[in-house]
């Protein structure tokens, strides 16, 4: 592997990240543009690893792929510029359960900020529309809503576990609320 790839840990990785900092200012200004061309951001830290087990430097010759599927934002395949359906009023709320202890006491880690929101509630308002109509499909990190008036393609702020997700349709509103659980990292940290 590459050294200057790895962590901060070894002195070739500070000398790279020097020189991207530095961008050459010690040098003439003929040198300071060549190097700044050879050292970029994307020289410094670990690469990730393809399908294949090959790194992104290593691409397969024989591979006649135009980009990597990494590179492609999840939702991208609902986009449809050329679908006439309006899109719907929405609102996004996060939710967080807090009890006494939370809120008076302080005993928990929980604060008010999204990072201790255990849940995204979207509020969708679907005017002349009836539950039989309305497709919903909701991905890692996307929602797609499609009615024979409304379409509508969110990307969502968090991942969610589209296996918990819960909608429901208020009639006497016309709304479809839809509750998804929030998927992070430390979650294990907040919720503990």
């Amino acid at each position: 592997m590459d050294p200057r790839l790895g962590d901060f840990s070894s002195a070739s990785s500070i000398e790279v990240l020097s020189a991207l900092l530095n961008n050459g200012e010690e040098e003439e200004d003929d040198e300071a543009l060549s190097s700044s061309s050879v050292i970029n951001p994307g020289d410094i830290g670990p690469l990730r690893p393809e399908k294949n087990g090959s790194t992104p430097l290593q691409k397969d010759k024989n591979s006649k792929e135009i980009w990597d599927v990494l590179e492609v934002p999840d939702g991208s395949e609902f986009d449809d510029s050329l679908d006439p359906r309006e899109q719907p009023d929405y609102e996004m709320f996060f939710k967080q359960r807090v009890g006494s202890e939370d809120l008076f006491l302080g005993m928990s880690r929980k604060d008010p900020s999204t990072a201790c929101c255990e849940e995204l509630a979207v509020k969708i308002h679907l005017p002349n529309t009836k539950t039989s109509d309305v497709s919903l499909d909701i991905r890692r990190k996307f929602l797609d809503l499609r009615t024979p008036k409304y379409k509508l393609g969110l990307h969502l702020p968090h991942p969610v576990n589209e296996k918990t997700a819960k909608a429901k349709f208020k009639v006497d509103t016309e709304t479809l609320e839809v509750t998804l659980t929030m998927v992070r990292d430390f979650d294990f940290v907040n919720f503990s």
